[in-house]
């Protein structure tokens, strides 16, 4: 009897913890208000606006933490007397919220009792697309006259769990990818571990993948920003191994306005797949606005030899150490060579700017060789940084430029020392003041017009900054007034040419909201490795995957010697062994760097060409004029077409010797360190061309042949059920089948080091 009354209590027990469960659960559930699409689902607190749930209704997959802490949406930096003052929604005494209809939600925060204002409100509109798993998430604040606002972060989405086999995408110049962005975040130093990107500048577009590798499904997090506004993006480890993202808004500082509104939302959502698939998702909207409209390559407004270009030589010094082996390099080739040309100047690298001329070789020299090279059709344009002035240079005091460079918030210059061996620093001006852009286009002028060059690369160009200095006439802090200053300046500098004369505008990094200010891009990530170690990002063509028909991008640290010195730097630290070999170890690294810049459509290039390496490292001058020439009969697809995914592989992998050495040689005279990485041997891209063919470009860095077979149906790729292929090689175009009934079956074999373009082409 006892021991079923035991039993009975027990149930009952059980029974009671199940009831409290599942009213806890049913309390929790009304604490929320949802909105939904079918799609996606997102859940919100009645009380506070706090996010608690975000569903991949397709996969019932929730990206937030469940036991998520009730995080603010939003945070707000106001400018007191005192400091920064930090405010969010938990600061906010009044909370009040409306469903507009079923896929939208409108929040107000108000009577915010440290703010003397009371009619200072926060308001968030977060709406649904109908037919996408995406959402828009709306900001404005209102009440702020006599307030100075200089951050407004929104949205802030807190406690974003590990959905498992994690990559990271990122558009950091051409594009980066991370495996497991979690550990590589636990190891970053400090108190915040945190990965910021700063937009429009080194992040080259609006749009960063957070995805499971496996499942292929992921976070899309974006911006439709039509106007480039600066602000930043971040991702933020917490103690708990979740992850915080971040869009940060940098509001023009106006204390006569009553209200700050971007004119833009932030994009948060899912996407299937991997980071093509949401650059894919970017791409339909990016493609569609007024940068890629006005693009000056998509306008036909770069020139013919540009467009042309076969080969880049990046060389530095004087006319012999850049032109003479150029000319070389175009013998060779039979095909354009261009010269992008450093340490022409007559200051010293990197501290001695905008101080460049005369060149060092002296005017009368410069200019004999520039005629020479141009009438053997040698194009070179040459460097000169578009915002930096040295302040231990006399021109520094004499033009008193310290009144037109950036001032940060507390009025400080943004002086940086880049010279290790000369330790002079330099500074940056402020694009937004007619003096620097008068005086950058002046030096353009005399460049291309008294010097004869073919143009400018203009170092830093994709960059922008907040500036505070008032007396500058611009918006202060926060706005997209760089940008518009840029395109007035590169406006300014081509009134200066004639028109025909075959000139261009190159510039450092790449960025969608420069397409229409510049020609062409020069972006390095092939070379991630010789420049940032294992660093455990990867390159990935993200920028190309959306703008690559919009933007000519060139450029590689890919060299066969070790690094050149400024001849005007202190001799006690040149090396005495210049233009010195690299171990013959390195030479896959060198075709690894080419073979990516060949299969994702960027134009080749060589840094630190001799005319010795064409008999010292054969296989490798080899292999990059052949790689030059296969490009050159593949130009509807490599120059002007369309990202696509490429086929599925199983592709070898072999452990690379990999060098790491920076672009000048080192101090101690020990240049190179080193270490191992496993590499594919066999790159591909796949491109579609304007007349709807397509292009799979393979290059091989393998001693071993390798048997390349494919079986797709031509539906994936939008081409009609029958055709040709054929192989493009140096020589030109080789027919090698045909295929009908939608069933496109590629099987050759890939010779060791072989580079050619397989095309698939429709019946005419």
């Amino acid at each position: 009897m006892k021991t079923k009354m035991i039993r009975i209590h027990s149930i009952l027990f059980f029974c009671v913890i199940i009831y409290c469960f599942l009213g806890c659960k049913q309390n929790n559930s009304h604490q929320n208000i949802t909105i939904e699409n079918g799609k996606i689902e997102l859940s919100f607190d009645k009380n506070t606006g706090a996010f608690r749930a975000f569903k991949n209704l397709e996969n019932s997959f929730d990206f937030l933490d469940s036991n998520s802490l009730s995080n603010s949406l939003w945070e707000i930096d106001l400018l007191e007397s005192s400091g920064i003052e930090t405010i969010d929604m938990t600061d906010a005494s009044g909370f009040h919220f409306s469903k507009r209809d079923p896929y939208s939600l409108v929040f107000i925060w108000d009577d915010f009792k440290e703010i003397e204002n009371k009619g200072f409100k926060v308001t968030a509109i977060i709406a649904l697309k109908k037919d996408k798993p995406l959402s828009s998430w709306k900001i404005s604040v209102e009440g702020i006259k006599g307030q100075e606002i200089s951050k407004v972060v929104f949205p802030k989405i807190n406690d974003i769990k590990d959905m498992g086999d994690e990559n990271l995408a990122a558009p950091y110049w051409m594009g980066v990818k991370m495996k497991n962005p979690r550990n590589y975040l636990s190891k970053i130093e400090g108190k915040e571990k945190k990965y910021n990107w700063e937009y429009p500048g080194r992040m080259s577009l609006q749009c960063i993948a957070l995805y499971n590798d496996s499942k292929k499904f992921g976070l899309y997090t974006s911006c439709n920003d039509s106007l480039a506004y600066r602000k930043d993006f971040s991702y933020t480890l917490d103690s708990l191994n979740n992850l915080t993202y971040k869009m940060i808004n940098y509001p023009s500082i106006d204390s006569g306005s009553n209200n700050y509104s971007p004119s833009y939302e932030a994009v948060i959502g899912t996407f299937k797949g991997d980071w093509i698939n949401a650059a894919e998702q970017y791409r339909e909207w990016g493609s569609k606005q007024k940068w890629a409209i006005d693009s000056r390559f998509k306008k036909g407004l770069t020139p013919k030899s540009l467009d042309e270009t076969a080969l880049w030589e990046w060389n530095r010094g004087k006319s012999s150490n850049v032109l003479v082996p150029a000319k070389d390099l175009e013998k060779k080739l039979k095909l354009p060579v261009n010269v992008f040309w450093h340490w022409w100047h007559g200051c010293s690298y990197d501290d001695g700017f905008p101080e460049y001329f005369p060149p060092r070789e002296g005017k009368n020299s410069f200019i004999k060789a520039m005629k020479s090279a141009q009438e053997e059709d040698l194009k070179a344009i040459v460097y000169m940084n578009q915002m930096q002035w040295g302040t231990n240079t006399k021109s520094w005091e004499n033009e008193n430029a310290i009144s037109y460079a950036v001032k940060d918030i507390n009025g400080n210059l943004n002086t940086h020392t880049y010279n290790i061996f000369t330790n002079k620093s330099l500074t940056t001006m402020c694009m937004g003041t007619k003096f620097w852009k008068d005086k950058y286009s002046s030096l353009c002028d005399s460049a291309v017009n008294t010097y004869q060059t073919n143009g400018v690369y203009m170092d830093q160009a994709c960059f922008s900054f907040l500036c505070y200095d008032k007396a500058h006439g611009h918006p202060i802090g926060g706005g997209n007034y760089w940008l518009k200053n840029f395109g007035e300046l590169t406006k300014q500098i081509r009134s200066k040419f004639t028109d025909i004369k075959d000139v261009f505008l190159a510039g450092e990094g790449v960025n969608e909201a420069w397409l229409p200010y510049l020609d062409a891009f020069l972006t390095l990530q092939v070379s991630m490795e010789r420049y940032a170690g294992d660093s455990g990002w990867e390159p990935i063509p993200f920028f190309q995957s959306v703008y690559h028909q919009y933007a000519i991008t060139y450029g590689n640290y890919s060299s066969l010697i070790v690094p050149p010195y400024d001849e005007l730097w202190p001799e006690e630290f040149a090396p005495k062994n210049p233009l010195a070999l690299l171990d013959e170890s390195y030479n896959k690294q060198f075709l690894m760097e080419q073979a990516r810049s060949f299969v994702w459509g960027l134009q080749p290039t060589i840094a630190n060409y001799q005319s010795f390496l064409s008999s010292e490292r054969k296989e490798e001058i080899d292999y990059l004029l052949n790689l030059a020439r296969v490009r050159n009969n593949g130009l509807k697809y490599l120059l002007r077409g369309e990202f696509l995914r490429s086929p599925e592989m199983d592709i070898p992998e072999e452990k690379l010797e990999m060098s790491r050495l920076s672009i000048y040689a080192g101090k101690t005279g020990n240049t190179v360190s080193s270490f191992q990485k496993n590499c594919p041997l066999i790159y591909s891209g796949t491109w579609k061309s304007d007349d709807n063919q397509i292009g799979i470009a393979f290059a091989s860095i393998s001693d071993d042949p390798y048997h390349v077979i494919i079986n797709i149906n031509s539906d994936d790729y939008g081409l009609p059920p029958s055709g040709r292929i054929n192989s493009i090689n140096a020589e030109g175009n080789i027919f090698m089948t045909t295929y009908t009934n939608s069933k496109i079956n590629i099987d050759f074999m890939l010779e060791p080091k072989q580079i050619c373009i397989i095309e698939i082409e429709t019946n005419k």
